[in-house]
């Protein structure tokens, strides 16, 4: 049930060399044949999670449905050209013998170049990769360095200290250390992890005076806890010295945590400033937890992961960021905090769990695009990121139980006053590189933390019997109700 916009198809170049020898074969020997691999897919104007109707859960187009296929353009050369010097030409009788024979071996060196050229599915030079676009670095290159959890980008995302930050970037490249199968560099995390100590220890009075002083005590806990603690640094070069890859990896896991407890302390509030004609919009400045209780519309039951008795309903848990996006994640959680989303129904479709439209039935409004651009302090608004040109958000679409708001009905500059939308991330419908072929263009506001094993067991007809704003209703902030026309009317210009 849905809907495919083909209005716009991108035609990435692809280095030959990555091309199967038999799509390189040629099917005759006055034949060149190239391939290029395209992409079909909305165009970026297009392209939109629209309110859902009851034949379809996109009212116009659906821009999750990503087909990939394969074209082959022929090429004929006639014999003019494609001049192919003889080998066997004649050689003056009078000439020096040494001197024609090295005549015969350049044009035979000349000769197998150019067939060499023609047939070869490998570059000779290595040019290809001059060729190669941003949007190819990006989507197909494997090393795409982004989240690959929620959790990972959340802990990203905290506007924190930079002692911090160093602290947490020296052991997540532990994390990719971990991964490699056979003769882990251990010698590499204990450096890492030492240099993590050392910018603990020193950096010791800056990092307990970026915390606010009702929270110092709570701070200073936590900083011994990082220290010595038992999943502590310490505690963690200890582990490694073992080489023990299990407990590394507990105790990363741990320490990481401790990170980020930490950060958030330290975040007291939005490191920017919104721009002035959004300052009357409800805005979340730091998290939130939202705890969504699911339940089968069909009377049928979901069945808990780590097990436990079927149940006719199931709860998961969605951490709402508004370090990121403040607009989208503040008008989430008010929706939330007055029951607007308590009996919405939910649809399935491919790669995505939709609710339905109910903006009609509740006080809402539609939200800009908000997007924090990865390496910026702030997001952009009404503007989706060009993936094409190296740009990631801080928070991606690209991982499973990401959460983002659907499009405007009426432009993609805008998010959808009511519906939001879990992203069932699937790296087979995805580049090489990770990256959904919708990243940068929706709102994403937050990440399911906990019951992620629930999403892929939603059907469409699937209710939300509640949904509870547990965590974060002090950094909920909203304008005076006699300002809620100011806003609701931006949106509409």
């Amino acid at each position: 049930g849905e809907a495919i916009d083909g209005n716009s198809l991108l035609h990435p170049r692809v280095c030959n060399s990555c091309m199967l020898p038999s799509m390189a074969s040629p099917s005759s020997s006055s034949t060149v044949v190239s391939h290029r691999i395209l992409f079909l897919h909305s165009s970026p104007l297009n392209r939109r999670f629209l309110f859902v109707k009851p034949k379809s859960p996109f009212s116009r187009t659906s821009s999750v449905d990503l087909r990939m296929r394969l074209h082959s353009t022929t090429t004929k050369l006639s014999a003019k050209e494609l001049i192919i010097p003889s080998c066997e030409s004649s050689v003056d009788s009078n000439s020096n013998p040494l001197e024609a024979g090295s005549k015969k071996i350049e044009k035979l060196v000349a000769t197998i170049l150019i067939f060499v050229q023609v047939w070869s599915p490998l570059p000779l030079f290595g040019l290809d990769s001059a060729y190669m676009s941003p949007a190819e670095a990006v989507l197909y290159s494997p090393d795409t360095k982004v989240p690959r959890s929620g959790e990972l980008a959340l802990r990203r995302a905290i506007p924190a200290n930079p002692n911090m930050k160093t602290i947490q970037a020296s052991l997540e490249d532990i994390s990719y250390l971990l991964r490699i199968p056979q003769r882990k560099p251990y010698g590499t995390m204990e450096s890492n992890v030492k240099k993590a100590l050392k910018v603990a220890v020193d950096e010791k009075d800056s990092i307990l005076a970026s915390i606010p002083a009702d929270l110092k005590e709570k701070g200073s806990q936590l900083y011994a806890s990082l220290i010595d603690g038992k999943g502590g640094l310490e505690a963690l070069i200890k582990s490694i010295k073992n080489q023990d890859p299990d407990k590394v990896s507990i105790g990363l896991a741990s320490s990481l945590d401790t990170v980020a407890e930490l950060e958030l302390l330290q975040a007291s509030g939005l490191s920017f400033l919104l721009p002035q004609q959004y300052l009357n919009y409800p805005r979340l400045a730091g998290r939130g937890t939202v705890e969504i209780t699911i339940e089968k519309g069909d009377g049928s039951t979901f069945s808990p992961e780590t097990g436990g008795d079927q149940r006719n309903s199931a709860t998961i848990q969605v951490v709402i960021d508004g370090y990121s996006a403040p607009l989208t994640a503040g008008n989430f959680a008010k929706l939330v905090s007055s029951g607007a989303y308590d009996g919405a129904k939910l649809n399935t479709v491919n790669q995505a769990v939709i609710t339905e439209d109910k903006s009609g039935e509740v006080e809402s409004v539609s939200v800009p695009l908000e997007v924090m651009p990865s390496g910026q302090f702030e997001p952009l608004y009404r503007t989706p990121l060009s993936v094409q040109d190296g740009e990631l958000p801080v928070l991606p679409l690209s991982v499973y139980g990401a959460v983002a708001m659907a499009h405007s009905e009426n432009s993609d500059e805008y998010s959808s006053p009511y519906q939001f939308f879990f992203y069932l991330y699937d790296k087979r419908n995805s580049g090489l590189g990770g990256l959904s072929f919708d990243e940068g263009h929706f709102s994403v506001f937050g990440y399911t933390t906990a019951g992620r094993e629930i999403l892929g067991q939603i059907k469409t007809g699937d209710i939300i019997k509640s949904a509870k704003l547990v965590q974060g209703q002090d950094r909920l902030l909203l304008p005076p109700h006699n300002n809620y026309n100011n806003y609701n009317n931006d949106s509409s210009t």
